[in-house]
């Protein structure tokens, strides 16, 4: 099964990067949808299945805190994964953040980070383990 992801940020160079970032990881990437803040991620949260959330957290219009809390609170996002990727330095503000999210990454970040992060929340394999389904146990059971 191929991950469809939500990237968050307000910088569209940063989106690509990540993005970028996904597909080169040996991960299996679906459709890969952009928004600029939390707002605009609600509205694709909407209209399109996502396996994965990847959000930064100081964004114009809605931060990326802020969108995570109103997920929270609609049935059907409330265990959708969430990684914050983002630049923030404070251990205190991390450790909330990780206690309602699945992961953090600290930009900047390296592929192998991304991957193994991506990879533990999910269950989803790598790409080219796609003889017994991506995202299936050797045993052909899905991790979903």
């Amino acid at each position: 099964m191929a991950l469809n992801v939500l990237v968050v940020d307000d910088s569209a160079m940063m989106r690509a990067v990540i993005i970028k970032t996904l597909r080169i990881s040996g991960l299996p990437i679906g459709e890969t949808y952009q928004a600029s803040n939390g707002a605009e991620g609600l509205q694709i949260l909407k209209q399109h299945w996502i396996d994965l959330v990847m959000v930064d957290l100081n964004m114009p219009v809605m931060g990326g805190e802020q969108m995570v809390d109103r997920m929270r609170t609609v049935p059907h996002l409330a265990r959708l994964p969430v990684i914050v990727v983002s630049s923030e330095s404070s251990n205190a503000r991390i450790a909330d953040l990780r206690s309602k999210t699945d992961g953090f990454v600290h930009k900047p970040f390296n592929p192998e980070t991304v991957r193994e992060m991506v990879r533990d929340i999910t269950g989803v394999g790598y790409a080219h383990e796609s003889e017994t389904g991506a995202g299936d146990s050797p045993d052909g059971v899905p991790r979903f």
